[in-house]
């Protein structure tokens, strides 16, 4: 029978990569990260943290290792998520870590209106990327340009010449971009993001490139449900460009702080960082992006060793912690929170 400690004697929490089969997948996870991917599939995605039936993640190490986030969930609720959750019957959030070794296909997630009007299980979904590496020439796709017509869209969707009617911007590693729900959107070869999002997995595919499977076929496409649930009104860009330079003190940008679902900041540090749980009401979630990290209370007690690339659950009920740096020179970490 496990025993749960109580929320301030619960560490910070590493979670077992999920690793996920895909037609584009690359090796970017195993060059950069170093990552022990399955050798018989095409890696595309890493779950980093989620509770979902079938993909539930389960903690890495100490004392309720292997423990699942859903039975976190149960027996912790408000006191691991937070008071700004709408509902604690499951984690608000799903993050991975996307390696593109070709691209993905074009692609729409509904929003809650769009989900109401299927009424078919789907569930909305916007997402934030943050582009970790990327290969010379890759690209991200994400929005209609300005002089983009709907019916131009639909006559050219399942031709190349639909890539002109989308905003195609160069892969930097440090940009990210703010995916609303509604928002046609690609992820091109040679990328690798981590992909933080609402927790939901439905997808609509309105062109695969004309790629095929192992089975010579082609994967379905939701062209019907994809053409309704994309806002064509939304021609706003994307992108929010990366900080440029580096400084001898510690620095925090916003880089999503207006949305109802999530909000992220970048740490750029050089020392050591000191936050609190309790001002937030949220959980917060401290991904490593390019240095190890270490995520500890002030007495250095509860303690979690972050890889680059790995991110670290600090419970809502925590309070103070602080962030150790163990690499020279400046490390970016993201935090994200509700």
């Amino acid at each position: 029978m496990t025993v749960f400690p109580e929320i301030t004697n619960l560490a910070p929490l590493k979670f077992t990569p999920i690793y996920k089969e895909r037609p584009w997948g690359g090796t970017l996870l195993g060059e950069l990260l170093e990552r022990k991917t399955p050798a018989d599939i095409k890696t595309g995605e890493s779950w980093e943290l989620s509770d979902r039936e079938g993909a539930d993640s389960q903690v890495a190490e100490g004392e309720l290792a292997g423990v699942t986030l859903s039975q976190l969930v149960a027996h912790y609720g408000r006191a691991l998520i937070g008071s700004r959750a709408a509902d604690v019957s499951r984690f608000p959030l799903l993050i991975k870590l996307i390696d593109a070794g070709d691209r993905l296909s074009l692609q729409v997630h509904p929003d809650e209106n769009s989900c109401r009007k299927f009424a078919d299980g789907s569930e909305p979904k916007t997402e934030m990327w943050y582009v970790i590496a990327a290969r010379r020439g890759a690209r991200i796709m994400a929005g209609l340009n300005s002089k983009a017509t709907r019916l131009q869209f639909q006559e050219k969707v399942n031709s190349p010449e639909v890539e002109q009617l989308l905003q195609c911007h160069r892969s930097v590693p440090g940009d990210a971009y703010f995916i609303s729900a509604g928002m046609l959107h690609a992820i091109g070869g040679g990328n690798l993001l981590l992909e933080i999002q609402q927790n939901s997995d439905t997808t609509y595919r309105l062109s695969d490139w004309g790629r095929v499977g192992k089975d010579g076929k082609s994967r379905e496409l939701h062209l019907e449900k994809g053409l309704a649930a994309t806002d064509f009104f939304n021609r706003n860009s994307p992108r929010i460009p990366g900080v440029t330079g580096q400084a001898d003190y510690n620095r925090k940008y916003q880089l999503v702080n207006n949305s109802q679902y999530f909000r992220v900041s970048e740490l750029r540090l050089v020392d050591t960082w000191r936050d609190d749980t309790s001002p937030d009401g949220s959980f917060h979630l401290i991904t490593a992006v390019n240095g190890r990290t270490v995520i500890e209370s002030d007495d250095g007690a509860l303690r979690c060793e972050l890889e680059i690339g790995r991110s670290g659950l600090v419970p809502a009920g925590f309070g103070r912690y602080r962030i150790r740096v163990l690499d020279d020179g400046e490390t970016t970490v993201l935090k994200t929170t509700l």
